[in-house]
């Protein structure tokens, strides 16, 4: 479980495999189920839109810790389910989750599956929850993907729209940004809204041999936390980066405004926010 070591990077991802190896990664280990609770709302969609069969076999994409492909080891029960990954951190809870529950047709992989050899044509179906935008060459990315995939497989994606359909996000930058200027990178750069024009989208799969193109819109809340405290802790830790190089009165600021929005936002569920997706689904010629 700890032997991972990441042996193959394209350059241009030499920051995200510093990252999510890091202190990154290992914050997203530490807090693996609030992480996915927090995207809860999409499980059911990104299942549906992947249809995997009970022979399949499938390639999760920037897996984490592993419920993607936990789910699809499950739906896929005489067939095997690969989770790659570049965090070691994340690899490592997620192989303790398939112990924990008894799946045995899953295993996982620290790679960037930007440039990593996958056999060819070995797999049925690829998918990747919030993990496809954050690749830095992604007309490589989705070629070397295609490459894995046999003729007729299936790839499923989920990305996240443009920042104004995303209250979630809109909100935390408001909240922490003590009056700088904190806007994310632009729709068509690496980050959360690399993948947020449909058109950019169809363009980068069609040119990477796909068909069948789907990019639909999906919206479900984002839930942070039990309650505002809960959600505050969560978020401020998260977003940590976010209060570098405050002195500690425009920490506070921040601090405190991030807590206002938390309680905002407080449900008889815990905390929700607004948020939208695109569900891409596509086939290899």
């Amino acid at each position: 479980m700890g032997h991972d070591q990441l042996t193959r990077v394209a350059p241009v991802n030499a920051d995200q495999a510093a990252a999510w190896d890091g202190d990154e990664g290992r914050f997203w280990a530490d807090h693996a189920d609030h992480f996915d609770a927090s995207l809860r709302g999409y499980r059911t969609d990104f299942l549906e839109a992947a249809r995997v069969q009970p022979t399949d076999t499938v390639l999760d994409v920037g897996c984490g810790a592993g419920e993607t492909t936990l789910d699809a080891a499950r739906a896929a029960s005489a067939g095997t389910a690969l989770g790659v990954d570049l965090s070691a951190a994340m690899l490592a809870v997620a192989r303790a989750r398939a112990a924990a529950t008894g799946v045995d047709n899953v295993s996982f992989l620290q790679a960037d599956a930007q440039v990593h050899r996958f056999p060819p044509g070995a797999h049925d179906v690829v998918i990747g929850r919030t993990s496809a935008m954050f690749f830095g060459d992604p007309e490589a990315a989705f070629a070397n993907l295609a490459t894995a995939l046999r003729p007729g497989g299936r790839l499923v994606l989920l990305v996240w729209q443009r920042i104004e359909h995303n209250e979630w996000l809109r909100c935390i930058l408001g909240a922490m940004a003590a009056g700088r200027d904190l806007a994310p990178p632009p729709p068509g750069t690496r980050g959360p809204f690399a993948l947020a024009e449909p058109d950019r989208v169809r363009g980068l799969l069609l040119g990477a041999g796909f068909a069948d193109l789907g990019v639909d819109d999906v919206r479900r809340p984002m839930w942070f936390g039990e309650d505002a405290d809960d959600a505050t802790t969560f978020m401020a830790g998260l977003n940590a980066w976010m209060l570098r190089g405050l002195d500690e009165a425009g920490r506070q600021q921040a601090l405190d405004a991030l807590a206002r929005t938390m309680r905002e936002h407080e449900t008889a569920d815990g905390v929700a926010f607004g948020s939208a997706t695109w569900l891409v689904t596509a086939t290899r010629q």
